[in-house]
């Protein structure tokens, strides 16, 4: 479950004024501006390199209008249709992938409306001009926001960066759930700064719910978020906050610059399985069942060993390095092949290069006192069992690379849930045996959330948000969040 999904906007008008918490605005206003000015330089640079590849040193012939003027015409017609898109709502910037469909969104549409425009009065402006400067100006806008999120993300890691202040209202065990929510992800942007309860749960004295300072009860919430300097009120789940109660406290908020999110109760379903009816005023939440079959997954299967086998003869040099690398390393096979539970519960063998001494398994139970993670794995930081080969190959995952036979064969997937022991499976209650719904993959969101630095219950929370939630959008991303991963070496022991 991400932060974005969780909370479902239902902003209140802003008729001039700024919001609560001067620093806060000006700290977004500042990012925007940043936006502004890479979108800008991103596409002067694209439609100088679309004139330069389409004409070079030649004098452009045939168009009615010259291209002194179509180039700056054409940079100013793409900003204003970033802004028509709402490339630079708040709502959209710094996290999901909303703001990147926008984006191309907005190229497509000023292309296609261009295109439209040059048959009907026929200016006669080069088309593999248009051409170039849209490939590259959409890769660029799209590479420039995702490195602009990025330093942004990590400025608010560190406790700085825009981010939104956030007044929780709700009850005790729905406020502590939403805040425990909102900080996993601190990357996403919603910094609690208060909270607000029912009246009957105030004290005379000031509380607090673990760190969270109670500023108010319900009675006085948008007094309560001008006093905290929050510009958000993120209301969850509570019996005393009835529809009218949320319609009127809506109204209450209007003017005043401070946006109004609902938490519902519904978690871990991701955006596509969600869509919203309304019936008699009330906007009912439907949701789709996830999808276990059908075309989507005769796609993933076919990309999956496609990819698989392809990876497997371009890698093929680096496999034979790895393996020598082990046979001259230490005593035993290079191969390590260990007993795995896949999809609908059938076991398999997966393949890895070998990384510890060969009486791995007769050690554990010696080493059992001093595991380093909770649940059902054994992971321990300086596992005395791994060999100097083996640290180095964990360290890049590349003691995973012969898992790409696995894939080949249909056992696992390139995405998808960790493959978990039989012995860990035999422990599964129900909700956790949901894993073995889908095909166990060589990456997955645990892998590029922190590996074997995530707890056991984050773990699994990762996979059954997959197992609910994949998609093949989805797969891409994470498999190209999973370089990163490997190359910062994230959890990796």
């Amino acid at each position: 479950m991400t932060s974005a999904t969780l909370l479902t906007p239902a902003r209140a008008p802003r008729p001039g004024g700024e919001r609560s918490g001067g620093t806060t605005h000006a700290a977004e206003r500042a990012y925007i501006r940043v936006l502004v000015v890479l979108d800008t330089a991103v596409l002067a640079v694209a439609i100088l390199v679309g004139y330069l590849a389409r004409f070079g040193d030649e004098q452009p012939t045939g168009s009615k209008i010259p291209y002194v003027v179509v180039a700056p015409a054409l940079l100013l017609a793409w900003l204003v249709s970033l802004k028509a898109m709402r490339c630079y709502d708040d709502r959209v910037l710094g996290y999901g992938a909303d703001e990147y469909r926008r984006v191309s969104a907005a190229s497509m549409r000023l292309a296609g409306g261009i295109a439209i425009a040059g048959y009907i009065a026929d200016v006669g402006v080069s088309r593999g001009f248009l051409a170039i400067s849209f490939a590259v100006g959409t890769v660029g806008l799209e590479v420039a926001r995702f490195a602009a999120r990025k330093r942004l993300h990590r400025a608010r890691d560190r406790g700085a960066g825009w981010s939104r202040k956030v007044l929780v209202v709700g009850d005790t065990a729905h406020v502590l759930e939403l805040v425990h929510t909102l900080r996993r992800e601190p990357y996403a942007g919603y910094q609690v700064v208060g909270a607000c309860i029912p009246d009957a749960l105030l004290a005379p004295v000031p509380q607090r719910l673990g760190d969270v300072p109670v500023v108010g009860s319900f009675r006085g919430i948008p007094e309560a978020a001008t006093a905290i300097g929050a510009d958000t009120v993120a209301v969850t789940a509570s019996g005393e906050l009835t529809a009218t109660r949320l319609r009127r406290l809506g109204w209450q908020l209007e003017g005043t610059g401070v946006d109004l999110v609902v938490a519902p109760a519904l978690t871990d379903v991701a955006g596509p399985r969600i869509h919203t009816r309304p019936v008699a005023g009330l906007p009912l939440i439907h949701v789709e069942a996830p999808e276990f079959r059908g075309g989507r997954k005769l796609v993933k299967g076919f990309v999956d060993r496609f990819v698989s086998f392809v990876a497997l003869l371009l890698l093929s040099p680096l496999l034979l390095v790895i393996a020598l690398a082990i046979k001259l390393g230490s005593r035993g096979p290079v191969l390590f092949r260990q007993t795995r539970v896949g999809q609908g519960g059938e076991e398999f063998g997966v393949f890895k290069f070998r990384t510890m001494v060969i009486n791995a398994d007769e050690l554990l139970a010696e080493l059992a006192a001093r595991n380093e993670t909770d649940g059902l794995m054994f992971k321990m930081r300086d596992d005395p069992r791994v060999t100097r080969v083996g640290r180095l190959l964990r360290k890049w995952s590349l003691d995973e690379l012969p898992q790409l036979v696995n894939v080949l064969f249909g056992q696992m997937s390139l995405v998808g849930p960790r493959p978990p022991l039989p012995s860990e499976v035999a422990r599964y209650d129900g909700d956790v045996a949901r894993r073995l719904l889908v095909k166990p993959g060589m990456t997955g969101l645990w892998q590029v959330s922190g590996r074997s630095d995530l707890s056991w219950e984050d773990g699994i929370r990762l996979d059954l948000y997959y197992v609910e939630n994949w998609s093949l959008a989805a797969d891409l991303t994470i498999l190209w969040k999973t370089f990163g991963a490997v190359l910062n070496s994230r959890g990796a022991y």
